[in-house]
This record gives C-alpha cells, structure tokens and sequence, in this order.
C-alpha cells in the first residue's frame, strides 16, 4: 500500500459516483495531486459507465449490458490497483481526455 499523501482519497473516488463527488470535495485543501488526478479518472470512469448505461442497452441487449458492466469493473479495478500503488496511470482508450475534461476537478 502506499504511504503518498492523498492516497486514501483517491482510493475513495473509485467507490462510486458519490464517492468521487465525496473526494472532490475532500481534496479541496490541501491539495493532493495523485487524489486530483485519480477523482478526475474516477468521476470519468463513472460518468461515461452511467451514460452508456442508459443509452446503449436498447440496441446491444443483454449481452452489451453485460460488456459494459466488464468494461466498467475492469477499469475500476486497474484505478484501484494504480491510487494502491501511489501511481498516476492513465485508464486506456478514455483516461487522457478525463485529465483534459474534468480540469474543475481540484
């Protein structure tokens, strides 16, 4: 486990949607800036999860549902697996644009 300040929160984030809210807040002072970067791949994670999931399963079907739950857990786990570790890794595909997107995020 890492002993980086800011850790715990970044841990937080990946806890659901308002578990990102929740560390937004959290790392509003001081800053942490492994917190800040990983509440702003967190709140992406979860953001696009909630909108693929309201949209894409009335023309995907059970099985897309299925892909998009992997896809979701898979992603969390990897954020997880990197705030563990005190590293700033980005999540594939998505995970460069959350950092450009999501810049109120403090």
């Amino acid at each position: 486990m890492s002993k980086q300040p800011g850790y715990q929160i970044a841990l937080l984030a990946y806890m659901t949607i308002f578990g990102a809210l929740m560390a937004m807040s959290m790392n509003q002072e001081p800053q942490y800036p492994l917190a800040r970067f990983h509440t702003r791949q967190a709140f992406g994670i979860h953001l696009v999860f909630h909108a693929t999931v309201l949209v894409l399963p009335y023309w995907l079907g059970i099985w897309g549902l299925l892909m998009i739950y992997l896809v979701y857990l898979a992603f969390l786990a990897q954020g997880i697996f990197h705030a563990l570790k005190g590293k700033q890794q980005l999540i594939p595909w998505l995970g460069s644009y959350f950092q450009r997107w999501f810049t109120f995020v403090s």
